[in-house]
């Protein structure tokens, strides 16, 4: 067993358990919005984490960090953006007017400081400032695969100084490039299986219920 601190309670749980499994395991309640556990979105498992001998905190997500003896961690409530980009992809035309449609969009892209704030913040680890450069720069399919494993987790926009919200420009570049080319097969299915009901949460699924 290891012993930690989830929320300023210690919590004891198997040593393979996530932070989510840990709390489960320790009986505790869920963070609201837990969006694995069929609660929400994905993203909303955010948590600063504090490891033994250790004076960084560092940003991560509940449900794929390992607990840790000693480990400190503290959930971050999600939140909703105060100003939202709005937009209609129909409008954009064609590819050539890509680069017009970022500009207007996200005109605050262009004002990237470079100073790897949101690198920082990713729990994800990507490579977040290199892809909002390359958005600007109209590398749409360079910027869209630095965005691929984005959760929306809002922690690049919290830490960016210029407000440029980098998780909603990569989605945004991800939605340009679907609209212009060929749609993905693997996403058409599964948006058929979404719609046709075949697709459902399996609770007992491997990983979906913290070891005993």
């Amino acid at each position: 067993m290891v012993c930690l601190s989830i929320e300023g309670r210690e919590v004891e749980a198997p040593a393979n358990c996530s932070i989510l499994q840990a709390i489960v395991h320790a009986g505790q309640t869920l963070v609201e919005g837990v969006g694995c556990m069929g609660q929400g979105v994905c993203g909303s498992c955010r948590v600063m984490v504090r490891r033994s001998g250790q004076q960084e905190v560092t940003t991560a997500l509940a449900c794929e960090t390992l607990i840790e003896e000693d480990m400190q961690v503290a959930f971050l409530d999600y939140f909703a953006i105060a100003s939202r980009h709005v937009y209609r992809m129909e409008d954009f035309g064609d590819s050539w007017q890509t680069l017009r449609a970022i500009s207007e969009v996200f005109p605050e892209a262009s004002h990237c400081r470079h100073c790897s704030g949101c690198d920082r913040a990713c729990p994800k680890h990507l490579d977040v400032q290199r892809g909002v450069n390359l958005a600007v720069e109209g590398k749409l399919a360079a910027s869209g695969q630095v965005f691929d494993e984005c959760v929306m987790c809002n922690l690049c926009t919290l830490a960016c100084p210029e407000h440029i919200q980098p998780n909603h420009l990569g989605l945004f570049v991800r939605r340009m490039i679907s609209a212009l080319s060929l749609r993905p097969a693997d996403l058409m299915l599964r948006l058929r299986q979404i719609e046709s009901g075949a697709m459902k949460i399996d609770f007992d699924a491997p990983g979906a219920q913290p070891p005993r």
